[in-house]
């Protein structure tokens, strides 16, 4: 997905092939908990992003804010690039670091991992090895 293992500063060369990255919530909450109003807001930009992808087998969704919103986004029947199915029931879908699932026909298949956030990343809740190893079995899972 990038050419070089790290980015230190924007200009430095690293590009990323297959690979897009946006975010479910555009702003920073106080206490890193967002209310429903914000999440609510930032929604249209989400959909507009993820409906403007052609090709997607997979998705990352980093954090269960992440994970909770493309599920919504997903069972709405909003995405515009994505087939309508019949979900799994939402008590099989549920967020842990490693997880993957296949949703329906036509939708890409789900990954989850938790947040890099520093709070997360700082405690050791989510390790650059752990990361690393939902990258490698997405690659995996494209491959096949």
């Amino acid at each position: 997905f990038a050419n070089q293992p790290l980015s230190r500063a924007r200009g430095d060369g690293l590009k990323l092939s297959n690979c897009y990255i946006t975010a479910a919530l555009r702003c920073a909450p106080p206490k890193n908990k967002p209310l429903p109003k914000e999440l609510q807001n930032c929604r249209p930009y989400l959909e507009k992003d993820l409906g403007l992808l052609k090709r997607v087998r997979a998705v990352l969704a980093l954090g269960r804010i992440a994970f909770d919103t493309y599920l919504r986004l997903v069972g709405s029947g909003r995405l515009s690039n994505e087939a309508p199915g019949q979900l799994p029931p939402r008590s099989s879908l549920r967020f842990a670091h490693g997880a993957s699932y296949t949703l329906a026909e036509g939708l890409p298949r789900l990954f989850a991992s938790y947040h890099p956030s520093q709070q997360n990343t700082l405690t050791g809740r989510l390790t650059p090895e752990m990361m690393r190893q939902v990258l490698h079995d997405i690659r995996t899972y494209l491959a096949s």
